[in-house]
This record gives C-alpha cells, structure tokens and sequence, in this order.
C-alpha cells in the first residue's frame, strides 16, 4: 500500500495538466501522481507522462465514473484529489494529509468559499449555486460542523472512505454524494480552507452552471429521499393531512349545522388526501426501517473493510 497518492481527474486540460503535476511532485515529493484521462482529445495524457505521472485511461465519460475508477485501482493510505485545471494551490495539499494521516479525518474538504473563490470566480451564477447546495444540505442533514464548499473539487481521503463509498454518480455531481455519504454514516469529515484562482486563459470549464447544476439539486433530492425516508415522506404525509383537514372542515360543520353533506365531491376529495397522507406515513416508517438495517450493515462492513486494511 502506498503512502500518499495525488489522484488527478481530466478531460481535455492540455493547456493546464503540465503545471499542476509538476507544483504536486514539488510540493509533496513523497506521493505518487495519476492523471486518469477521460478521452481526451488534446495532449493531456502525453504532457502528463512527460510531466512525470502515471497515467490511465477510462473510457466511461463523466467525473463519476473517473473516481470510481480511481477509488477501485488504487490503494494508498492517504488520498488526495484535485482538479487538473490548476485553480487549486498545490501547497495546501500537505496540511489535508496531515488530517487523514495524523489525524484520523476520513474526508477532508478544501473549502474555497471561506478563501478567494468569490474574487477569482468569473462563471455567473457558480457562486449563487454553491451557496444554494450548502445551504441545502446543511438544512437537511444538520452536521455539527456546518460544510462550507460542497461542490470542491479539492479532497483529501482515508482508505476506509474510498474502500467503503459506493459511486453512484456518473458525472459533476459526484462530490455532493460524497459530502452527504460522509455525512450520513458519520465519518469524520474536516474542513479547511484552500486557496482558489480562476482557471488559466486558454482553459475551459466542462461544468454547465444550468444542467450539471439540475443534476446537483436531483441527487441531494433523491439521496435525502433514500438516506431520510421518514422525513420525506413525513413532509408529504403532513401537507397531504394539512389540505385534507382545510377541505374537510367546512363540509363538517355544514353537517352539524344542517344535518346535510351537499359537497359530496369535497368531503371525497378529502378523505382520499386523508387515505395518501396515512399511505405515505406508512411508507416512511416502513422504509426508514430498512434505511437503518443498511446502516447497520454498513457499519459491520466497514469492521471489515477495517481489518484487511491493516
């Protein structure tokens, strides 16, 4: 098992990859550099090897499916991951591996919002969406530490965090899966602040503000779905109950009143608002119940993810 590895994502970053493996080999002399190319069309692969890191191909497109690749192929005892488009400083990278290393974090989170990110950032409405996700997140899931940068691309990992994160995300949004899996199985998760510059002239971003950040908000949508089943479908069951009872009430006064039920379509209406209100309750309660035996299973499998690490 290697010690420290430096795990580079890219696609199509010629113009950028050459500086960023040579400012990680000086500033971390001791970790082994991969730059997995993700069919490129440019010069990526070859400017990387002639910069002095091994490089892999995966030919399945998307972010996601990259650090599936990564996560399966290599094992290290302290993992860091960055983008290939040089808008991260190299020299905070040692100060995220001390947390893994010395300090027992599972994921560390280089936090650009707390730094330079809302100066350097030149992409309309990217600042506005990270802060839309954090703020989602932090709502939903309520960690003791409150998570500063969800959408970074900046991370430091331990090998029971990469041996045990099942990737589901094929594209951007794989990092939000990786801060609310973290979150919800209560790994230890740091954050600290790292620097940010905006990418380089002559580099272009592959992120989409208004598609890939869709994808962003339906994976914190359905992972809340999955992970919190009883909240979801508690808030449901609750608005479903609310309107029925604002419907109901009036046809039963009128009843008490008169002795008559004259909006026989009203009284229907609600009672079958009423009816989905208990279904979803039901449902919530009957999935909750398996969403905390996949806990349980988790935790008996990350023992043993545990024991043939060491």
């Amino acid at each position: 098992m290697q010690e420290l590895v430096v795990l580079i994502p890219c696609y199509n970053e010629a113009a950028t990859i050459g500086k960023v493996v040579a400012d990680f080999r000086s500033a971390l002399p001791e970790a082994v550099i991969y730059v997995y190319d993700n069919n490129s069309t440019d010069d990526t692969a070859k400017i990387a090897t002639e910069a002095g890191a091994i490089v892999r191909r995966e030919y399945r497109q998307g972010k996601g499916n990259v650090i599936r690749a990564m996560f399966r192929d290599i094992d290290a005892k302290c993992y860091i991951m960055v983008d290939g488009d040089d808008t991260y400083p190299a020299e905070d990278a040692a100060k995220m591996a001390k947390e893994v290393l010395e300090n027992g974090a599972d994921m560390v989170i280089g936090d650009r919002l707390s730094s330079t990110y809302f100066q350097e950032n030149k992409r309309a409405f990217h600042g506005a969406g990270n802060i839309v996700v954090r703020k989602s997140i932090n709502t939903l899931w309520r960690p003791k530490e409150k998570i500063v940068d969800v959408m970074t691309g900046y991370r430091a990992f331990s090998p029971l965090f990469v041996k045990s994160f099942p990737v589901l995300s094929k594209g951007f949004e794989i990092e939000t899966e990786m801060t609310i899996h973290a979150l919800d199985h209560n790994l230890l998760v740091r954050s600290l602040p790292v620097g940010y510059r905006d990418r380089p002239e002559g580099s272009e971003s592959k992120l989409n503000t208004f598609s890939d950040g869709i994808k962003v908000l339906l994976t914190i949508f359905n992972l809340y779905r999955n992970y919190k089943p009883l909240q979801f479908f508690g808030i449901i069951a609750l608005i479903l109950a609310v309107i029925s009872l604002i419907m109901f009430v009036p046809v039963l006064g009128e009843f008490i009143s008169t002795g008559f039920v004259e909006r026989f379509p009203t009284l229907i209406v609600s009672t079958m608002l009423g009816v989905m209100a208990m279904l979803s309750f039901v449902c919530g309660l009957v999935l909750d119940t398996h969403a905390q035996n996949a806990r349980k299973d988790y935790e008996v499998k990350l023992n043993i993810i545990q024991m043939l690490l060491k």
